[in-house]
C-alpha cells in the first residue's frame, strides 16, 4: 500500500517537472522569437553615402619620433637567494 502510494507521488513529481520544462522550452522560444522580431524590424538595412573622389587622399606624415630599438634580454635574471 505504502510502496504504491510513494510511486504514485514519484510519478506526479515527474509528470510536473516533465510539464514545467515543457512550459519554460515553450515560454523561452516564445521570448527568442519576439527577440528576432524585434531585430528584424530594427536592423533594416540603410544607404551608406558614397565617398567623395573628386579629392584624392594624401596622407599626413606623423609629427611622431620614430621608435627607438631596443636590444632583447636573452638572460634570464635568477632569484635572490635567502640568507
Amino acid at each position: 500500500m505504502e510502496r504504491a502510494r510513494f510511486a504514485h507521488q514519484v510519478a506526479e513529481k515527474r509528470r510536473l517537472i516533465k510539464q514545467y520544462k515543457l512550459e519554460r522550452e515553450r515560454q523561452q522560444k516564445l521570448e527568442e522569437e519576439e527577440e528576432i522580431k524585434r531585430l528584424r524590424k530594427e536592423l533594416i538595412p540603410k544607404a551608406q553615402l558614397m565617398p567623395y573622389f573628386d579629392r584624392p587622399f594624401v596622407p599626413k606624415r606623423s609629427k611622431k619620433q620614430p621608435t627607438v630599438p631596443r636590444e632583447p634580454k636573452f638572460c634570464i635574471p635568477r632569484h635572490k637567494t635567502i640568507k
